[in-house]
């Protein structure tokens, strides 16, 4: 474990029920804010949200513009469309509205706008600790985590890569985490962001970067998760259950943040970039695998995940509360209705031949080393292989 760490974090956080209504309180925190641009989808457009936002903030006099066509796992072309928008606006800050990817993409967008324009600058091991364009999250799901992380991910649209961005420069300078946001979205979603959720716990919990205080917020975490996804899952309309996973979702970024992803993020990424398996579902299908490969070597931290999970009890031995999470992490992707990466669609030829490629990406994100065990590129070849059913 790390002893120390330099907690990265929003500067301002306003969390709760009916927290959006005040973004113009917020944006007033981080600076003299007149004209920003709203990054976001078109689902938050159709929906009504953006034009609820714009309200808000002409109420408060201030002007704003909309960049919606962020789509999953957001390239450089959107990012460098969105800086264009910028420079030809003169848009003073940025507002990342929606799940993970229209955040992401207002991250890179509020660096990319006054610093280098090329993703391959910021590509790991690197962090980018310079300027940007202030810039508030403002999640609409409860997964991803990132309104609190100084991570974002974009691909690089010529070789397909996934890259994480990382440094100081990609924190929000403030967050709205309002849990109101997150209730049209459907069960499926309401699944796979709950289990990235899980998995950005339980890495940060494992990670050799883990310190005490991203411990205290990984094992927070994995208890809401535990105490509510199937409430939240079986009734969409449980708020307290959505309630308590949307500060999951952010106490989980808050901890890998400060601690890092590992094994299963390193190899998530390919399938999305490869082949558009949806980032939560993504990890969800490669966790059980990945635990069962890495617990060997690091077993007393894996069996208190199996606690703080409910799968096991204080008197049952590591070794056998390590088991039980492996088999409760397959439960969870059998009881939610996670497809195995062959039965959700991908040719098995394509995929043969491409995990070669994933494993060499993987493992040039440099998060494999974060993993209690490290895998060579043969055995990461063998877990997509594993993970195939």
């Amino acid at each position: 474990m790390v002893e120390k760490v330099v907690v990265c974090a929003p500067r301002h956080m306003l969390v709760g029920r009916g927290a959006f209504d005040d973004v113009a309180l917020i944006l007033e925190k981080i600076g003299d804010i007149k004209n920003p641009l709203i990054v976001t989808d078109k689902f938050m457009t159709s929906s009504g949200v953006v034009g609820r936002l714009q309200e808000l903030l002409q109420a408060a006099g201030i002007s704003s513009g909309v960049f919606d066509d962020v789509m999953p796992d957001p390239t450089d072309e959107v990012v460098l469309a969105g800086v264009s928008l910028v420079d030809n606006n003169g848009y003073d800050a940025v507002i990342g509205l929606g799940g993970g990817s229209p955040i992401d993409a207002g991250k890179a967008i509020a660096v990319m706008a006054i610093n280098s324009r090329d993703i391959q600058d910021y590509r790991p091991p690197s962090q980018f600790n310079g300027k940007s364009l202030p810039m508030l999250a403002i999640p609409t799901t409860a997964g991803t985590g990132s309104e609190v992380t100084h991570h974002t991910v974009i691909i690089h649209n010529q070789s397909r890569e996934k890259i994480s961005c990382r440094g100081e420069a990609f924190v929000p300078k403030a967050a709205i985490v309002d849990y109101e946001l997150s209730l049209s979205k459907p069960k499926r979603l309401i699944a796979d962001n709950a289990l990235d959720t899980l998995t950005h716990a339980i890495e940060a919990y494992v990670s050799r970067k883990a310190t005490l205080y991203s411990d205290r917020l990984a094992l927070d975490c994995m208890r809401l998760v535990s105490a509510n996804l199937d409430r939240a899952y079986t009734n969409p309309q449980d708020l307290e259950a959505r309630e308590a996973l949307m500060l999951a979702a952010t106490f989980g970024g808050l901890a890998f943040s400060n601690a890092s992803i590992a094994l299963v993020h390193a190899m998530s990424r390919p399938l999305g970039s490869l082949f558009h398996v949806p980032h939560g579902m993504s990890n969800a299908m490669l966790l059980p695998t990945i635990t069962d490969f890495s617990k060997v070597a690091a077993p007393g931290r894996y069996a208190d995940c199996a606690r703080a999970i409910g799968l096991a009890g204080p008197a049952t031995s590591d070794n056998a509360a390590c088991d039980a999470l492996v088999a409760g992490l397959f439960d969870y992707n059998t009881r939610l209705d996670v497809p195995s990466l062959s039965e959700f669609g991908i040719d098995q030829a394509a995929y043969d031949k491409a995990t070669e490629q994933m494993a060499e990406d993987a493992i040039r994100s440099g998060a494999p080393n974060n993993n209690p065990r490290i895998g060579t590129l043969d055995e990461i070849v063998g877990l997509y292989q594993t993970a195939w059913t």
